[in-house]
């Protein structure tokens, strides 16, 4: 055989692996929806309850920011945003739950960071809130800055990054202090509420929530400082590039479609409009839904029962609901925020 012949040999064999591994590759990329949609729903871990972002009510039903995620993208794959199942978590649990296939959507107020995002087999795909660590102290301490903690017993959740956080916090303003961490969140709030430790801390937007579940929500304050940045998404398992689009398209539609001014309330109208941002979202003009394996009405959907991100943002978390939280980072970067959504072009 000649040296050619051997060559030859050598690279249709390393052809042959590399599209054997790359059909395998095709394969798992499409299992998750492929799954979805044979058992009909999506399976998203969410929150074992947090007000605004994802909290049951008393008959069962799930509503918040980090849910409408979840019916964002039921709403794309079904063209109904009702098929959901919850699965509640807790912070230990929650990147196991993804990475076993527990749940195809981990929506659940999960902090963005190196570490997660290249050592856990998760990839985030998107930010639907930005937030920071802070502090809740009881008004009658007298404490008006973080700063005054010095010595403080601080309550908080395990399997977090708000203990890291504090410890940072603390050493680099060289204050002491004792940690009292629990699973739960609520055990972590009950603990705080009965005066077993002096602080809790959390994301920012979680004391806002947590705040209403004490027994004197007006007898405590939250702290003016962020100690982190903590920008919160979804997440979805590593390696399945057609899944992580689903859910990064979805979430970038809600926010498409406040910029382009289109709601719940006008979408069917703008069906109409010659604007083509509009026009290419909604599935007038070209195959972006065909793109992500799904009907050119996928936006549509989404916008049409679940709304845009600020009829989202306002009806879970804004001014007017119970946290009285307002846009801030979170407003669109046209509006003096750091929201932006990649175009759909």
């Amino acid at each position: 055989m000649s040296i050619r012949s051997i060559l030859s040999k050598i690279l249709l064999a390393g052809f042959g692996t590399v599209l054997v591994a790359a059909i395998s590759t095709a394969a798992q990329a499409q299992s998750t929806l492929s799954q979805v949609q044979g058992k009909g729903f999506v399976q998203c871990g969410v929150s074992q309850g947090l007000p605004g972002f994802s909290n049951p009510d008393d008959s069962g039903n799930w509503t918040g920011i980090d849910v409408d995620v979840c019916r964002a993208v039921a709403a794309a794959v079904f063209g109904d945003a009702d098929k959901v199942k919850y699965t509640p978590l807790s912070a230990k649990e929650r990147f196991t739950a993804l990475q076993s296939g527990e749940i195809d959507i981990l929506s659940r107020n999960t902090t963005m960071s190196m570490q997660r995002d290249t050592a856990l087999g998760v990839n985030f795909v998107g930010i639907n809130y930005y937030d920071g660590q802070g502090f809740m102290v009881r008004k009658d301490l007298g404490v008006t800055s973080a700063l005054q903690l010095s010595g403080a017993s601080v309550c908080t959740n395990t399997g977090t990054t708000t203990e890291l956080n504090v410890a940072d916090y603390f050493r680099a303003n060289n204050m002491p202090y004792e940690i009292v961490a629990f699973e739960k969140a609520d055990e972590g709030v009950a603990s705080y509420d009965a005066g077993r430790c002096d602080v809790y801390t959390t994301d920012q937007s979680g004391l806002y929530a947590q705040r209403l579940k004490l027994t004197d929500k007006d007898a405590h304050v939250v702290l003016p400082e962020l100690i982190s940045k903590e920008p919160l998404g979804p997440a979805v398992r590593q390696g399945d590039d057609e899944w992580a689009n689903v859910v990064r398209w979805s979430l970038n539609a809600m926010l498409n479609a406040e910029e382009a001014d289109v709601t719940s309330s006008n979408v069917d109208r703008m069906l109409g409009s010659d604007n083509p941002i509009i026009r290419r979202m909604l599935g007038v003009e070209g195959s972006y839904g065909e793109n992500l394996g799904l009907s050119n009405r996928w936006a549509y959907n989404i916008i049409k029962q679940v709304g845009n991100y600020s009829e989202s943002f306002e009806r879970n978390v804004g001014v007017n609901t119970p946290l009285g939280i307002s846009r801030g980072l979170n407003a669109l970067w046209t509006d003096g925020g750091i929201q932006y959504a990649a175009p759909i072009r």
